[in-house]
């Protein structure tokens, strides 16, 4: 630090220029200035308007910086100092007061004077501000905000803010020139008893008696100091404040981390700023809400439709395979099925017999029926299978049994009924042991099928099962199976079970290669398959087309962020002023746009639940609400706070100080 007779020097500028560009013209403001500001002095800085008195203390403020020139702080050049640096020495070693105040308006006089101590390491300290506010005679308006306090009184709050971190030195910007001649002598009597004090005072005035209370005044004009006198003797200057009063600004380490206490007071701040502007908050949580909630509902009825198909798929059994009878073509004519090849119950032992791969088989013939019991009939599906088929199928009963081979052998004239027949023939009775006609043969229910629901083509539910040979030789008539279902045992032997099945059809009916393609083997596996991965790509589909509702929610909080940068430019740039470092200020942005996207997607979350509830209850669809969409639309919503709320947030911390403050 620089030391003339015994005297501390805090501020030494030595031939500082700076200029301004107005459109194709370059304004120089100021044009070599050199000072030397020792501690303790009262320095007044007058000249006309234009004459880069204004300029010049933007400048010994670290507000702006100069385009040339040399500017020591405390014994320390300044001019290579990064951004946040700067921040650090406006909390910690200057003080600002404002001719127009620049006080934020939704906070009251107590929270206003707190604001430079929210990017202090020292953290906010209430009980300090109150007794800030008690010396400037304001005990009895502390928790009242700018509106209701007159411009004197907002002067004392600005005086009282600039005191908060305890600065060396207070720059003083017209601090009379809107208030009366009463607040003025008030306010200059208050900067006197602190310059007494030992804090160094340097203001700018064009009123000559407003600089009779300094004791050094300098006169500029064209960017030029004309003049440098003392006008009496110093006040605060010799008090003993020690050499601690001159190791600088006490800096944090850490420029990129935030403390929790800086993350509290940022969100503090956040909320504050989204109350004021409900409507407009409200607006920007909306298309979050409408994208959140549309993700969930999409994505319930896309998660309901695949668990319906999957418990539809689960009706057609696992890992089967159907072999069926096929129709072979004669000179352009198709024959019909099963005109060639016919399969018989030997065909379904021969296969399980000879592929060590298969499980089990088990042969069916169909056909249609009237079903009669008491006054009631039912036209439906009679199919005619073997005990195996209820494991295969998924068609063990709820109510009863399934028949067993000894019954099948001596073709019992046994039923197991479908839920559509029960509802028919049986709405207000049980059928289990009840006696119905099958075209006109009695036969005794044993069981009551599974639920299975509607598939494309035919009514699951509508169906009567009865055993093989009974259906065959007194129901049917038929001498030949219509299908055998073969079971296989390892899901990823399928291809090779079908190719071992077609040789041991091939090789036991001695097919010609002509008559190759008499029959046919149905891979139910890959049926499923490909209806699940339709499903899949619709649960992604409707997914995508409500994931775009929720872009173009992120893009309207973009929106209202950067309308909500310009509009508080001149709050951006008090807060640089005070001390905030890029990281506060982005920081503060970004909680703005993560809070809005995160009560947006619980709001959203809510109403999605809302309207599935009322697709399911109303309409009669099946939805399913998973944990995994809710997270992920949660997760989106963040993201899309995070992301679209990044840029307003780097525009905001990438304004200069004294751009945003001038900003109208």
């Amino acid at each position: 630090m620089a030391v003339e007779e015994g005297r501390i020097v805090f501020i030494e500028v030595r031939e500082i220029k700076k200029t301004y560009a107005m459109g194709q013209t370059v304004v120089p403001a100021l044009r070599g200035v050199s000072i030397c500001i020792e501690k303790g002095e009262f320095l007044a800085i007058m000249g006309p308007s234009g004459s880069g008195k204004s300029t010049l203390m933007h400048l010994l403020g670290l507000l702006d910086v100069p385009d040339s020139g040399s500017y020591k702080l405390l014994g320390r050049e300044v001019l290579n100092l990064k951004q946040d640096e700067l921040a650090e020495f406006r909390n910690h070693t200057i003080g600002f007061v404002f001719q127009q105040f620049n006080l934020l308006s939704r906070t009251s006089a107590l929270e206003n004077v707190l604001l430079p101590s929210i990017y202090s390491s020292n953290g906010s300290n209430r009980e300090k501000s109150k007794q800030l506010l008690e010396q400037v005679g304001l005990r009895d308006r502390i928790f009242h905000k700018p509106n209701e306090l007159s411009g004197g009184q907002q002067q004392r709050v600005a005086i009282a803010r600039a005191l908060i971190n305890n600065p060396k030195i207070i720059f003083a910007d017209e601090p009379t020139g809107n208030l009366d001649s009463k607040s003025e002598v008030e306010i200059m009597e208050l900067f006197k008893k602190l310059n007494e004090e030992g804090i160094t005072i340097i203001l700018v005035t064009h009123e000559e008696e407003i600089a009779k209370y300094a004791h050094r005044v300098i006169r500029m004009r064209d960017g030029l100091i004309i003049s440098d006198e003392k006008t009496h003797k110093e006040g605060g200057a010799g008090k003993e404040i020690g050499e601690k009063f001159m190791e600088g600004a006490v800096q944090r380490k850490d420029f990129t981390l935030l403390s929790s206490i800086e993350i509290f007071e940022h969100f503090r701040q956040a909320k504050r700023a989204l109350l004021s502007n409900k409507v407009r908050t409200a607006l920007s949580m909306l298309g979050i809400l409408i994208g959140v909630g549309a993700v969930i509902a999409m994505l319930a009825l896309g998660n309901g439709a695949k668990q319906s198909l999957e418990q539809r798929l689960s009706s057609m059994g696992t890992n089967l395979l159907v072999l069926r009878p096929g129709s072979q073509r004669s000179g352009g004519v198709s024959l019909e099925a099963g005109t060639v090849t016919r399969f018989t119950s030997f065909d379904a032992e021969e296969i399980v017999t000879q592929i060590p791969l298969v499980s089990k088989t088990a042969p069916q013939v169909t056909g249609r029926g009237q079903i009669v019991y008491g006054k009631r009939n039912w036209n439906s599906q009679i199919l005619g299978s073997v005990p195996n088929y209820a494991s295969m199928r998924a068609a063990i009963p709820v109510v009863g049994r399934f028949f067993n081979d000894e019954e099948n052998q001596k073709k019992s004239r046994v039923a197991l009924l479908g839920q559509t027949i029960v509802k028919e023939l049986f709405p207000d009775r049980n059928p289990i042991g009840e006696v119905i006609k099958i075209n006109r043969i009695n036969f005794q229910v044993i069981g009551i099928l599974p639920e299975k629901g509607q598939s494309t083509w035919r009514d699951q539910d509508d169906v009567v099962i009865i055993p093989l040979l009974t259906a065959m030789k007194r129901v049917l008539g038929k001498e030949y199976v219509d299908a055998i279902d073969i079971e296989v045992k390892e899901a990823n032997q399928m291809e090779r079970v079908q190719d071992l099945v077609n040789g041991v059809i091939v090789k036991s009916h001695r097919l010609p290669p002509s008559q190759m393609d008499s029959f046919e083997i149905r891979n139910m596996a890959e049926l499923q398959a490909a209806l699940s991965e339709t499903s899949q790509t619709m649960t992604w589909l409707l997914g995508s087309i409500a994931a775009i509702s929720l872009l173009v929610g992120g893009i309207g909080i973009m929106n209202i962020m950067l309308v909500s940068v310009t509009e508080r430019t001149r709050e951006i740039g008090l807060r640089k002023a005070v001390g905030a470092r890029i990281k506060d200020i982005q920081s503060q942005f970004l909680i703005e746009a993560v809070v809005i996207s995160v009560v947006g997607g619980i709001l959203g979350i809510l109403a999605g639940g809302g309207v599935t509830f009322a697709l399911s209850h109303f309409a009669g669809w099946v939805t399913h609400i998973s944990i995994n969409s809710v997270l992920l639309a949660l997760l989106f919503s963040s993201v899309v706070g995070i992301g679209f709320g990044f840029w307003p947030a780097k525009k905001a911390s990438s304004l200069n100080p004294i751009d945003a403050l001038r900003y109208e």
